[in-house]
């Protein structure tokens, strides 16, 4: 069997351990390290600083979905009853192969949402409504099934 890049359109979107969400695009699956400089007075001026590694950074998630009718749980989620990132949850975000089992699964720590979006509303546009929600989190971590 040959090995071919991944398609990126099978995946699922499970919030919080329950059951996968059909979610259209998932973004932000990115974390970074922020690199500290350091230079002493003994270097002379066209010595390069030297490098060490710092703290992490991870991007926010952006999920979208088309909206459905009388389906507003990303809203009160976002809302918490007044107190916005109380309602912390774990997701998980697996890219499936074309026999719909997990290759790559993404899990991510403690997000809550910071921003909903709803879609642009247009007379003469007859595109899905697209709602998007962005999530904060404390980590991801990636692991191959």
């Amino acid at each position: 069997m040959a090995n071919y890049p991944l398609p990126v359109f099978h995946f699922s979107v499970s919030l919080g351990g329950g059951a996968p969400i059909g979610f259209s695009e998932v973004g932000g699956l990115s974390q970074e390290v922020q690199a500290i400089e350091y230079r002493d007075g003994l270097m002379s001026s066209t010595t390069l600083p030297l490098k060490s590694p710092g703290l992490k950074k991870a991007g926010n998630i952006t999920l979208k979905k088309g909206m459905v009718n009388s389906n507003n749980d990303l809203y009160n989620w976002l809302n918490n009853n007044g107190s916005p990132g109380a309602d912390r949850r774990d997701i998980t975000i697996t890219l499936l192969n074309d026999e719909n089992n997990p290759v790559f699964v993404w899990s991510v720590t403690q997000a809550w949402p910071v921003k909903i979006e709803g879609p642009g509303l247009k007379a003469t546009g007859n595109e899905t409504a697209i709602e998007s929600v962005e999530l904060v989190h404390e980590g991801i971590t990636l692991k191959s099934a």
